[in-house]
């Protein structure tokens, strides 16, 4: 019985204050470059980028850092597939007194601010988040406009959009997107599980969103926190592809910090493997997503 081939991302740093949590999670160009190294010979076939100010550890939207995280990772393997997040420029803090002026910590930027890494470098993929919701203790933002203009910068760059969706409304809106012919078919969705205040990271859940995608949708799913492994089981089981990384988990284990991003795949891997299913190479993951390569 041959394995079915499973498309494994690694989401190797995000924008929260988790480097002060799990000094693994890397910081610099050169750090998230040699951890994204790490991840692909592991078994990652995808690498997501965030990048961060070096000095502060802050999310950052430089395109020099940017540039940076690319050629470094590019040096040494021309292979892996790159994945540059959108997301951030997204945040918007409500100001007080005044809840109409944005307040410290609100970092809302046009879609040609979001996008201009993605432009500059052209990725093979970029997420696009189709979701405006309160994200934790701040509000995400992506409205409809903002999302038709961003799609249209990324097609231009020739990127892919994987969808990011956090909860069933979201999908509706994607669904929309495409009937308009914003998006592209097959479209390829990321359902994200578990985040303060989506969706929550449950069976029901993850079954149900799968369930409203379009029919011809290609999709990943991952849970944060504790639900990261139990996510990657059950997306597998359930027709999908898995993301796991120390954006969304810190632990290898309860009450074990995870050493590097490498040492999460190589459990994802680990349990995918009892599942029958094996990771996909790179170049298995472009045939799969319909990537140009």
């Amino acid at each position: 019985m041959s394995s079915r081939k499973t498309v494994i991302t690694c989401a190797l740093t995000g924008s929260f204050d988790t480097a002060s949590k799990n000094p693994a999670v890397p910081v610099s160009p050169q750090a998230i470059a040699q951890s994204a190294l790490e991840a692909a010979a592991a078994g990652a076939a995808i690498v997501h980028i965030h990048v961060r100010d070096p000095a502060t550890g802050k999310p950052s939207m430089e395109l020099a850092l940017y540039r940076e995280v690319v050629e470094r990772i590019r040096e040494k393997n021309a292979e892996v597939v790159l994945n540059l997040t959108t997301g951030a420029g997204g945040r918007y803090v409500a100001g007080d007194p005044d809840p109409a002026v944005a307040g410290p910590g609100t970092t809302l930027a046009s879609p040609e601010a979001r996008t201009r890494h993605v432009t500059a470098l052209r990725p093979e993929i970029c997420t696009l988040d189709v979701a405006t919701m309160n994200f934790g203790e701040h509000a995400f933002m992506n409205t409809p406009a903002h999302l038709r203009a961003m799609a249209a910068m990324i097609r231009e760059a020739g990127a892919k959009p994987e969808i990011e969706v956090f909860d069933l409304g979201q999908i509706e809106l994607a669904r929309h997107l495409l009937a308009e012919g914003h998006l592209d078919s097959p479209p390829l969705f990321q359902i994200c599980l578990g985040i303060p205040w989506g969706a929550p990271a449950t069976p029901e859940t993850l079954l149900q969103m799968r369930d409203r995608l379009p029919k011809d949708a290609l999709w990943s799913a991952f849970g944060i926190s504790r639900a990261e492994f139990p996510m990657v089981a059950l997306a597998a089981t359930a027709g999908g592809h898995v993301r796991v990384g120390l954006e969304d988990n810190l632990y290898l284990a309860r009450g074990t910090l995870a050493p590097s991003n490498a040492a999460l795949v190589e459990k994802a891997v680990s349990l995918l493997a009892h599942l029958d299913c094996a990771p996909a190479t790179p170049a298995e993951a472009r045939a799969i997503f319909g990537l140009p390569g």
